[in-house]
């Protein structure tokens, strides 16, 4: 896989994580093993686990832990999945349920194999959720099946609280970053989850190689499909064989793409240097579905 750079750059002091608070973070894992279960925040090594843990709130990752995709960012593994789990959804909602989260968080690996991409273990797993824990919100972080509307649809229609889709990058840099995604169709998903009146979010990495500019006019055409959510974090190479960083993005820079990115119209936007997709969408939920 093609690099952007192979230099090694020192981590700034403003990366420093926080120690965990151990007993939570430890239940949180007995209860993620226990119920054979995957979340992004191990597959993707988030770098904000251990926060999330010890707060007691993660996200699920639903439909295996075996992409269809190879994205030069990711630390998901690549290949053919074996099998499609059924029981699945049981065991996330049963784990929401535990756990008794206000907002739960569920995203997916590609499953490019699958007729419908994987909609129907989302709507699955949503159904699953509402029914044994009512009170909890949902948000759902989906791939682009393809363009399929009619997938969309089937996810759309089991009625999550918020969709998110993951636009990650300028379009520069899609051949590198997401060879086997586009920019435009991207969009598109956005667009056609807020035609059918979903509360919409995105969010994309910076220091990877991309330009402030090129991060503004990615903010523009958000808001241009009428997004409501933005998320802006670094991104952070997980191992040797990802792409490289470009540079680590001074904490300023994330304050003035929040300026910008507000300015334009985004009801919310979560921007910095350890932000992920899911970094405090507990909070982000009730501040936007309250206005």
């Amino acid at each position: 896989m093609q690099q952007l750079k192979t230099r090694r750059l020192r981590q700034p002091e403003w990366l420093k994580i926080k120690i965990p608070n151990k007993r939570t973070y430890f239940n949180l894992k007995n209860l993620v093993d226990d119920q054979q279960l995957h979340t992004v925040c191990q597959e993707a090594r988030c770098p904000n686990m251990s926060e999330c843990w010890s707060r007691g709130t993660a996200t699920f990752m639903i439909l295996g832990d075996t992409c269809t995709r190879s994205c030069g960012f990711c630390a998901i593994k690549t290949g053919r999945p074996e099998f499609l789990d059924t029981d699945e959804p049981r065991r996330v909602a049963a784990a929401v349920a535990d756990m008794k989260l206000r907002h739960a968080v569920i995203t997916s690996v590609n499953r490019d194999e699958l007729k419908d991409g994987g909609a129907s273990i989302f709507a699955a797993t949503i159904q699953a959720i509402k029914k044994v824990r009512p009170q909890c919100s949902v948000e759902v972080l989906i791939p682009d099946f393809r363009g399929d509307e009619n997938a969309l649809k089937i996810v759309i229609d089991a009625r999550p609280e918020i969709l998110n889709h993951n636009i990650e990058t300028v379009p520069r840099l899609y051949h590198i970053v997401r060879p086997q995604a586009k920019y435009r169709r991207t969009l598109d998903v956005l667009q056609n989850a807020k035609n059918f009146s979903m509360t919409t979010k995105s969010g994309l990495m910076v220091g990877i190689g991309e330009k402030t500019e090129e991060v503004e006019q990615v903010l523009r055409d958000l808001r241009a499909h009428e997004v409501d959510i933005v998320t802006i974090g670094q991104y952070m190479q997980p191992t040797i064989g990802h792409l490289s960083i470009d540079r680590y993005v001074h904490p300023d820079e994330f304050v003035h793409y929040k300026r910008f990115g507000l300015d334009l119209g985004f009801r919310h936007v979560e921007s910095g240097p350890l932000v992920r997709s899911s970094y405090h969408a507990d909070e982000q939920v009730g501040e936007v579905l309250t206005e």
